[in-house]
């Protein structure tokens, strides 16, 4: 009988707004029954949060104790989640960003002992390789108290691609980066010697073992390890169409109150997706799968559309369909919001090591963002996974060899930025910014005294 590892996976993005905790937290598990059904499971093994816009730019850009207070929210919001259906506790394994774009990892703690080989990865996707967008990345290898002969190895990643209807080659463009860049190393921001030490175990491999031996060393530091899961999660921004809405059009956009047969019903303008378009021509997310959507699409909505909310409430019975009417007239309304997954491990395409899905489901509209979250479970299987030495690389980019220094300079501009905007944007800044003119005014006016004494 084979053991299976449970996770939640859940995508928002906040648009740059720190949660409303107490709304989130009874929704946080709706892609999983209600407690009161018999068919209720217990407390997932793993929790992942992908999230977008964490925060304004100057504090995602600097990161670090900027950041901190809307990351801390989310931990709020697991615990809070947690404490309203199961008696346990998660601890944090992985937290890590480029940018805006954040990447949260929980373990139950009876779990996290079986946590090891922790490796992260980040690249940027917007304005010169900077973390406007981006897509960051954590891998782990789960061995659970049940099952210590095997072993499940995780990829889980949090990306955020260009927006606007037109930019679909920007979006597919954006994948292919994320493939020949998003490199696993140490955990934790790796400094640019962290890198070069990994090059360099990388050449002496190549030195000492030819070429193949490299070959699966670089498999396994890319996005398609050959033992690995992956789990692709994040705004994707692919539309409903290839150029924005005319005013006519809003007469097709969804209703939530209409039977499926309706040409007003969410179904027929999913089959206008981008993103299932380019993934059947494989264009994008090569070998990546999708769960059914059944859910109304997840994004624009309006600030009226929050406002209902925000009077609303989130109580349990909340219609999980979208307000009608309430779509913003500049955007056609789209599932942004997505997860994505390989079904196998790229180095077996065997049965038992399939992964099954659960509920794939939007969360309500929360006020604080115009993106619906979106949740699946998910279970693996604890099986071992071990390609033999003719695997064939499964990845359909190579990795950059200049990865490395690439990431390195776009974290300087990155820094650059962030330091501008928080001395320009923000109150503390500005602050910042009259308390060092009155200091100075003030010391020019103590050496024009002493001068003319």
């Amino acid at each position: 009988m084979i053991d299976f590892l449970s996770l939640y996976i859940l995508t928002f993005n906040c648009a740059r707004n720190p949660i409303d905790v107490d709304r989130f937290a009874p929704h946080f598990f709706d892609a999983l029954p209600p407690t009161d059904d018999a068919s209720s499971p217990p407390p997932p093994d793993l929790i992942v949060l992908s999230l977008q816009e964490i925060a304004p730019i100057a504090y995602a850009f600097l990161g670090n104790t900027f950041l901190a207070p809307y990351l801390s929210a989310f931990s709020q919001l697991v615990d809070v989640a947690v404490a309203r259906r199961w008696a346990c506790h998660y601890v944090t394994v992985a937290t890590e960003n480029v940018g805006m774009t954040g990447l949260l990892v929980f373990a139950r703690s009876d779990v996290a002992d079986g946590i090891a080989a922790i490796e992260t990865a980040q690249v940027g996707l917007g304005v010169q390789q900077m973390g406007n967008k981006g897509a960051v990345g954590a891998r782990l290898a789960v061995t659970m108290p049940n099952a210590p002969d095997d072993t499940a190895d995780l990829t889980f990643v949090a990306a955020h691609l260009a927006p606007m209807e037109h930019a679909v080659e920007r979006r597919n463009r954006d994948w292919r980066s994320i493939v020949e860049k998003l490199v696993f190393g140490p955990e934790s921001s790796p400094t640019r010697g962290d890198y070069e030490r990994a090059d360099d175990e990388l050449e002496r491999e190549t030195l000492l073992h030819g070429p193949t031996s490299s070959r699966h060393a670089a498999e396994y530091r890319g996005l398609f390890a050959p033992t690995s899961y992956l789990f692709l999660a994040g705004d994707l921004n692919y539309r409903t169409a290839n150029v924005s809405p005319r005013l006519e059009d809003q007469g097709r956009f969804p209703r939530n109150d209409v039977e499926p047969t309706s040409p007003r019903h969410y179904s027929h303008l999913l089959q206008q997706d981008q993103l299932t378009r380019e993934m059947k021509q494989s264009r994008c997310f090569h070998g990546l799968s999708e769960a059914p959507i059944t859910f109304a699409p997840t994004y624009k909505y309006t600030h009226a559309a929050r406002r209902a909310a925000a009077r609303v409430g989130t109580s349990e019975d909340d219609d999980d369909d979208s307000p009608d009417g309430l779509w913003t007239s500049t955007r056609w309304p789209s599932w942004c919001d997505r997860i994505l997954y390989l079904e196998t491990p790229p180095g077996t395409g065997r049965e038992e090591a399939r992964v099954q899905t659960g509920e794939y489901r939007a969360l309500p509209l929360f006020p604080t963002s115009d993106h619906r979250a979106v949740a699946l479970s998910v279970s693996v299987p604890l099986t071992s996974v071990r390609p033999g030495d003719d695997t064939a690389p499964t990845a359909p980019f190579p990795i950059d060899p200049a990865w490395a220094s690439k990431r390195d300079a776009a974290r300087r501009k990155e820094l650059a930025v962030g330091g501008l905007a928080y001395l320009t944007l923000t109150w503390e800044g500005n602050g910042l910014l009259v308390a060092s003119a009155i200091g100075i005014f003030g010391a020019w006016l103590v050496l024009r005294s002493l001068f003319n004494a």
